[in-house]
């Protein structure tokens, strides 16, 4: 019998319901253009691994292969190594999380532990409430669940708690069903703001007493600049909120390993789903990351990192405040990104082939709502490139939003925009510095 498809794919009538949520993130679509050398990237939020010692990590490796061959080689527990789980105890703590060993389920990276939370708690049609903007693969898990994403306003402190409320009635009143809250509090992707205290505990209360569930994403809660961030929501509520980890942002992306911290009975569930899905995360790279967190000086490590994103993020803003000082945008304390608003005739998705020919790439402000919106703004990622480069592609990225007001004062009759000082036109040659 013959399948019906259609010109492209034969098969596209047998896939299920849920692949329509599947799309191409817009992130994941620029890496392939911005890996080009010439291209100055400030797209990707790729940590700066090259920041750590390969002594310290060539020696881990040696030891589990040397020691630890014959367990790290083999299969492991659905839960993840206990002592890779104690050791996670010891990173927590320096955000105020106090929780026991069997509390931690080990995951493929975080990214795994969203989609093993989303499995377990979303139907079709269901409403996960995250913030406006929010993360981007988030977006695309929720949605391949057939999730809805509802969106609530965030300012230069993070999602707003009133917001959150009306957000709440009006997502009630149309007789949908919430099944969680979607957030990352500190130094947030893609807006790189750190919600206060004080907001996370009107927003603890808000979640409290409307039954929510609070699924709290912490990649980059220690990569502080000058001071560090209020405590994480988990350390103040064990009951009603999913707490997730990661070691791609503190060590590096290509182990693979994070970790969540659930209530007991969503727990249990989380291992017999993270079975199910992978039979258990990979005891190499668990048995690695152990013995590295028990060999070096991975707090020393972490500083480290601290101060190459902190030059990197002081570089960006510098730039900005020269090449487009009548524009705003926000101002973190750590983590990767700087969210640049435009003025509201702009579109950052249109203008973004214009910047590739100008060989400077960013990140659309659309790719991180549900809903289309976000088109005049857009994430700057100061995590990767080298200062010199930065300041590079903030001159050439201010180019390209010159030469599209220009545009627009003369071909759209949109009446006087301001202009900011342009360089000469053409395409620019590489940067060498």
């Amino acid at each position: 019998m013959q399948t019906q498809g259609n010109n492209m794919d034969p098969w596209y009538g047998l896939y299920a319901a849920r692949t329509a949520g599947l799309s191409a993130s817009e992130v994941r679509a620029l890496f392939a253009v911005a890996s080009r050398p010439e291209v100055v990237s400030l797209a990707g939020g790729m940590p700066f691994v090259s920041a750590i010692p390969k002594d310290l990590l060539t020696g881990a490796v040696e030891r589990t292969v040397r020691e630890r061959g014959a367990t790290a080689l083999q299969y492991g527990s659905g839960q993840g190594m206990p002592a890779l789980r104690e050791q996670i105890l010891e990173v927590m703590a320096l955000e105020g999380i106090h929780a026991g060993v069997d509390d931690i389920v080990v995951t493929t990276g975080s990214q795994h532990a969203l989609e093993l939370v989303a499995k377990l708690f979303l139907d079709p049609g269901d409403v996960v409430l995250a913030e406006g903007p929010s993360y981007v693969t988030a977006i695309t898990v929720f949605k391949s669940f057939q999730a809805e994403v509802v969106h609530s306003a965030m300012d230069d402190q993070g999602l707003q708690p009133e917001a959150l409320r009306e957000t709440i009635t009006r997502v009630r009143a149309a007789g949908k069903k919430i099944k969680f809250l979607y957030t990352i509090p500190s130094f947030h992707n893609p807006m790189g703001v750190t919600l206060p205290w004080e907001r996370r505990m009107e927003i603890l209360e808000i979640a409290r007493q409307n039954d929510i569930l609070v699924l709290e994403d912490n990649p980059y809660g220690l990569l502080y600049f000058d001071q560090a961030p209020p405590h994480a929501m988990r350390s103040i509520e064990a009951d009603g909120v999913i707490y997730l980890g990661t070691f791609s942002k503190t060590l590096a992306p290509g182990f693979r390993v994070g970790w969540a911290v659930a209530p007991h009975a969503i727990r249990e569930k989380l291992i017999l789903a993270n079975e199910a899905a992978v039979l258990s995360p990979s005891s190499f790279s668990q048995t690695v990351i152990s013995e590295y967190l028990g060999s070096a000086d991975w707090k020393g490590q972490i500083d480290t990192f601290r101060g190459v994103y902190r030059e990197r993020r002081d570089a960006m803003l510098s730039a900005l405040a020269d090449q487009l000082p009548t524009f705003s945008w926000t101002v973190p304390t750590g983590g990767f990104y700087v969210w640049l608003r435009l003025p509201d005739h702009l579109d950052s998705k249109a203008m973004l082939p214009r910047a590739v020919k100008e060989l400077v790439a960013y990140t659309p402000g659309t790719a991180f709502y549900a809903d289309g919106s976000g088109r005049n703004a857009m994430r700057l990622s100061f995590c990767y490139p080298t200062p010199d480069f930065i300041r590079e592609g903030i001159r050439r990225l201010a180019i390209v939003i010159n030469g599209e007001l220009a545009l627009l004062n003369e071909f759209q009759q949109t009446g006087p925009v301001s202009t900011l000082p342009a360089e000469s036109e053409g395409v620019l040659p590489p940067f060498a510095g």
